[in-house]
């Protein structure tokens, strides 16, 4: 609920078109926001069960800022579990007490206590969203976040009618906690979701979800942008509008070159912006969500969907299917993100640093541990370079802001310790993963190339990765074992597309490029929640620079204790 004149009334959380940016004042405003983490009992599928909100909302509530603005969200705890939230893809500048992964950047907010997240959005306009970042709650506490550009500053593609906010997500029937603790225990992946769902809802396809549907009125000839966000938790996602191409024009809050597309493909942690045009034959047709799986591995794989009606077509007419790609359609998934470029003008330059500084190259791979209690006397982890994250009992950005000892080490390796046929045959014999808090500590204002190789350490899979605090251009990505002699030649180092979560594909590698220019403890994992919870994680810690305003900010009085 909106408390005094400057909180923006959050009591719509799909609002379609552009009435929510009527009452904004023109120049840097504060925003203020009030999130009341509570649980609330909602039924899907024919099954009630009480889950983590905020404000009582699923979705939670949108969260509107326009560039330049300063942002403040005081978060009030009153669920029985730790929590803290991320606003996935803002930059943070210097400030990393804002950023939310819980004991990373701070201790978690604990029940009966609150914390205000104070930010400012610099530089950044489009669709982001924020998240839980504590185990597996984001299951059901996420929202979109929609950064509208200056005033007076037009979209560099023509300006749509009306606008439509898009949340992929997952549903589990059981307490999503409980059931990862079990998976735990026994040592296995936890039991996959029950359905995916778009802005919450599962669609007609399943059982008791005809009121569970969501649906989105349109008028011929208007173009439509919808602002889609994949919230699932473990599920890369194809979506498509049955007869409506989309053009894409934005992902991860940055500008694309315009190109059409049947279907897109959107990864845990990434937002894309499409236009839709309503130039069908009036009628009702459903938009569908439904995973990627290019791996031999088990997957949710059911269809979720909403429907796009045309204006005065009765509910009584059956809308039809979309062709989704197959779910296991790596070429498709290859050329759609290959389409991917920035827009690259004199408004919105792609600044791809051309000289690097410091290469890394990092192996993604998964291990078992020994566990005498665990079904197969195993316990599955992950790793990069043969290293599996170790959670800290104190957020990292305290323990390197105010130099305390013992906490984590800055030794993470730049390579792996040894270099292996990394796509060959699978590789199950005694791996020998260590485990670590380990850190790479990245200079001020260096410039830093990435290689993320997947690995057949037990079995390839595809792996979103998300860097906190920055932007990355995608200069390069390939099928098979990364050739460090061949395939920079072969990098885009003209117009890479920019974004702050890339997939790594299934038996193949994908390599970044950014400029560390944000001092701090910037985590980077895998968005799949089941493999984040297995250590594929780290965090990199960029030192201060010298200028007045290239030092971490001091912590703010109200930051959660440990």
């Amino acid at each position: 609920m909106a408390i005094g004149g400057d909180f923006v009334s959050k009591t719509t959380l799909f609002i379609v078109g552009f009435i929510a940016f009527i009452a904004l004042p023109a120049e840097a405003a504060v925003k203020k926001y009030q999130f009341d983490i509570q649980v609330k009992n909602v039924s899907r599928l024919c099954h009630a069960k009480p889950i983590v909100t905020v404000n009582g909302r699923f979705p939670g509530p949108t969260l509107y800022a326009r560039e330049g603005d300063r942002v403040i969200v005081n978060v009030t705890n009153h669920a029985k579990y730790n929590m803290s939230i991320h606003w996935h893809g803002l930059k943070q500048y210097r400030n990393g007490w804002a950023d939310g992964p819980a004991y990373i950047t701070q201790c978690p907010i604990q029940t009966g206590n609150s914390y205000a997240y104070d930010f400012n959005v610099t530089g950044q306009r489009g669709t982001l969203w924020w998240h839980a970042h504590i185990l597996w709650l984001r299951a059901t506490v996420y929202g979109a976040i929609v950064i509208m550009p200056k005033p007076g500053t037009p979209f560099p593609f023509p300006k749509p009618n009306m606008e439509q906010i898009v949340v992929l997500g997952e549903w589990w029937h059981k307490d999503v906690e409980e059931i990862v603790k079990q998976g735990t225990n026994m040592g296995l992946p936890p039991n996959m979701s029950d359905a995916h769902t778009i802005n919450g809802k599962p669609g007609p396809l399943f059982p008791c979800s005809e009121k569970h549907t969501f649906a989105m009125e349109v008028e011929s000839g208007k173009t439509y942008m919808l602002r889609i966000v994949n919230a699932a938790l473990n599920d890369e996602l194809f979506f498509a509008i049955a007869g409506h191409n989309m053009t894409v024009v934005e992902v991860d809050a940055v500008y694309t070159k315009p190109f059409v597309t049947q279907a897109i493909l959107i990864a845990p942690g990434q937002t894309t912006n499409v236009l839709v045009r309503a130039d069908r034959s009036p009628g009702r047709y459903f938009m569908a969500a439904r995973p990627f799986m290019d791996a031999p591995l088990p997957v949710d794989n059911k269809t979720a969907t909403g429907i796009l009606q045309y204006k005065g077509i009765p509910n009584t007419v059956l809308p039809t299917l979309p062709q989704l790609p197959a779910p296991n359609d790596t070429d498709f998934a290859l050329s759609y993100n290959k389409n991917l470029k920035s827009l690259n003008s004199a408004n919105f330059p792609a600044n791809v640093p051309l000289k690097v500084d410091r290469k890394l190259f990092y192996t993604v791979g998964f291990g078992k541990d020994p566990c005498p209690t665990c079904v197969n006397g195993t316990r599955i982890l992950a790793s990069l370079n043969n290293i599996s994250f170790v959670m800290p009992k104190i957020g990292l950005l305290q323990a390197h802001y105010f130099n305390m000892s013992g906490v984590f080490r800055t030794n993470f390796p730049d390579k792996p310790p040894k270099p292996f046929n990394y796509t060959g045959a699978p590789l199950t014999a005694n791996l020998g993963t260590a485990h670590g808090t380990r850190l790479s500590k990245i200079a001020f204002n260096s410039t830093v190339e990435l290689v993320l190789q997947d690995t057949n350490l037990l079995t390839v899979e595809s792996h979103p990765f998300h860097l906190h605090g920055y932007n990355f251009f995608v200069v390069g990505t390939g099928i098979g074992n990364f050739d460090p002699v061949k395939d920079p030649a072969k990098y885009n180092l003209v117009d890479p597309v920019e974004r702050n979560t890339v997939g790594v594909p299934t038996g193949g590698w994908t390599a970044i490029r950014f400029r560390a220019d944000n001092p701090g403890v910037w985590f980077m994992h895998c968005h799949l929640e089941l493999h984040t919870g297995w250590g594929l994680k780290m965090a990199f810690v960029v030192e201060d620079g010298k200028g007045a305003d290239q030092s971490i900010l001091p912590p703010p009085k109200d930051l959660p204790p440990c």
